[in-house]
């Protein structure tokens, strides 16, 4: 998507009906939190790619994906506080660890092994909509636990096609978890900017 197909998008789903420009403190929020969940889906698929593809880069493509939680915390300490957005970084973080040992799993073909953690992801994925929840009342936790596990059920539809080298269907999944990111993204951006509608005022 072209920048100005971008901007033409985030204007249309972020104005309302009685604003005539999208104020710039918006847009940096919105490009921000985009950004921040296109590394997360992309870095996730990199890891997936390097796991299934047996490559020599999975040392250093972890560590810039786990930068990816840290870099989640960071944006929001403007308007939580270190600790609340410390505790949204750790359940991040759990996140993509209990991701990367699925992954692991299934590669070894330990099912077993994969099944705990995808137990143990969605009960994750419920506690982060849970947090989110209890930090910003526009947040609703209902359409946050569908997000999130609509989240987990693509990104393994995506690890399975690229172990089973289904490269059609795999990039198919990503496709959807491209879309999704944005949305996610959106709501984090729509949610604050309620919450604190005095820090959006230029």
């Amino acid at each position: 998507m072209s920048m100005s197909a971008l901007g033409a998008d985030m204007q249309k789903t972020q104005l309302s009906s009685n604003q005539t420009c999208i104020k710039m403190s918006e847009m940096n929020l919105t490009l921000q939190m985009r950004e921040l969940w296109a590394e997360h889906v992309i870095w996730t698929r990199m890891f997936i790619m390097s796991v299934a593809d047996n490559t020599t880069d999975k040392t250093v493509v972890t560590e810039r994906l786990l930068k990816n939680y840290e870099d989640m915390a960071d944006a929001l300490k403007p308007y939580y506080g270190n600790d609340k957005a410390s505790k949204f970084g750790d359940l991040i973080e759990e996140h993509l660890l209990i991701a990367a040992g699925l992954v692991e799993a299934a590669k070894a073909g330990n099912s077993t092994a994969a099944a705990d953690a995808e137990k143990k992801w969605y009960e994750n994925a419920d506690e982060i909509a849970a947090f989110e929840s209890s930090i910003n009342p526009n947040w609703n936790k209902t359409a946050l636990t569908t997000m999130w596990h609509d989240h987990l059920k693509l990104t393994k539809d995506e690890a399975v096609a690229r172990l089973t080298m289904n490269y059609t269907a795999d990039i198919a999944a990503f496709d959807q978890i491209e879309t999704l990111a944005n949305m996610m993204a959106d709501s984090m951006t729509e949610g604050i900017r309620k919450q604190f509608p005095d820090k959006f005022q230029k």
